[in-house]
């Protein structure tokens, strides 16, 4: 029952979708049209100038109704499309009775099918069939063939429906994916801006913090009046601090757009710079930009650690590439005066192995960390 009382959809009634050829195929057709509804009218000659006049405003007129026909339809108006094509089938009436058959026909024809086509089926249906009446009586006698080509323009007025029906369906298809995909970018944007402000917070506040505490450590130095060799040296140490927190912001901006290098060989340069030892397990592969910033902080903020709580530990780093995942394993054996703070939040502001630990679950993955039989270990896992 829906059918009968629903219209086309508006991408269906409307040009969306058409191809360039399609568009000119229409415009060549309304030529044609009216030029056979002219001459249908005034080749058979006897007319003055005013009557020949009259029959091309009638053309025209005709053409106007069926442009606002079409306006109404696709605006889904239903009375105001019903009498406009009331108005045509009465126009075919007129050019009837002044003789000019060939423009009633096409008058009939043309308006049984855009009725079918455009219109609700209960409306459009009444009205096709009061135009194929017309026509059909202006045919006499042969009512085979007047039934026959009636019977095919209805045919044809619902093809067009449901050919127009497609049409609209791929069209609402096309806006449908070009909405999610613009959508999908959209998401991807702000999950890109997300990570690099994530990546810009965690190192600019572990620098930060630290600079904060040799500048403030130098304030009281100066203010007791320490050695200048003591001052000197906390404000190289702030220096130090700053020059490490802009280095490492562009390692996470290179990071972030995979310029960086493979991750197992950050790993043996930090290791050879702290005396620690690397294990590389599996075949290595790259990995992506967030997965391979994972592992560089991990092990980052575990050395730090050790740097703070168990200075002169021996370290072990274990790098195991798995199918589906990659594994970094920090071990210090102790030798320090304090554990690390099992708490997870020693380096806080959300550079520490608690931030690290977020970063690591964000990814699909996880991070263990706590006190072994000798010392303290720190297990990341991510997939890669």
């Amino acid at each position: 029952m829906t059918s009968w009382t629903s219209w086309p959809s508006r991408e269906a009634l409307s040009r969306a979708g058409r191809s360039p050829a399609r568009r000119e195929f229409g415009r060549v057709v309304r030529v044609v049209l009216a030029g056979a509804a002219v001459w249908g009218i005034t080749g058979r000659g006897g007319l003055g100038a005013w009557q020949t006049a009259g029959a091309v405003v009638g053309v025209l007129a005709a053409f106007a109704v069926t442009w606002g026909y079409f306006r109404t339809t696709l605006r889904h108006l239903l009375w105001p499309s019903v009498a406009l094509l009331g108005l045509l089938v009465a126009g075919g009436g007129i050019a009837h009775a002044l003789g000019g058959d060939v423009g009633a026909s096409l008058l009939w024809c043309g308006s049984a099918v855009v009725a079918i086509q455009r219109l609700p089926l209960a409306a459009g249906t009444p009205m096709a069939l009061a135009a194929l009446a017309g026509f059909a009586a202006m045919g006499g006698d042969n009512w085979l063939v007047a039934t026959l080509t009636c019977l095919g323009l209805a045919l044809g007025g619902y093809t067009m429906r449901l050919d127009a029906e497609a049409r609209g369906s791929t069209q609402r298809l096309l806006e449908q994916e070009r909405a999610a995909r613009l959508a999908e970018a959209e998401t991807a944007t702000l999950a890109e801006r997300a990570r690099i402000a994530r990546e810009i917070h965690d190192v600019l506040a572990h620098s930060l913090s630290a600079q904060t505490v040799h500048l403030e450590a130098t304030r009281l130095l100066i203010e007791r009046g320490a050695d200048q060799d003591m001052i000197l040296e906390r404000v190289a140490a702030a220096r130090r601090m700053a020059r490490e927190g802009l280095a490492e912001t562009r390692q996470a901006l290179s990071a972030l757009r995979g310029d960086l290098a493979p991750v197992e060989e950050y790993l043996r340069e930090l290791v050879a710079s702290e005396g620690a030892r690397l294990e590389v397990r599996g075949e290595p592969r790259g990995l992506s930009p967030e997965a391979g910033l994972a592992v560089r902080r991990v092990a980052q903020e575990a050395m730090t650690n050790v740097r703070k709580h168990a200075p002169g530990a021996r370290v072990v780093l274990r790098l195991e590439y798995r199918p589906g995942e990659v594994e970094l394993e920090f071990r210090d054996f102790g030798g320090g005066r304090t554990p690390v703070d099992n708490s997870l939040g020693a380096s806080g502001a959300g550079y520490g192995l608690r931030g690290m630990r977020e970063r690591a679950e964000l990814l699909g993955g996880a991070l263990d960390a706590g006190p072994a039989e000798e010392g303290f270990v720190v297990r990341l896992r991510v997939p890669a």
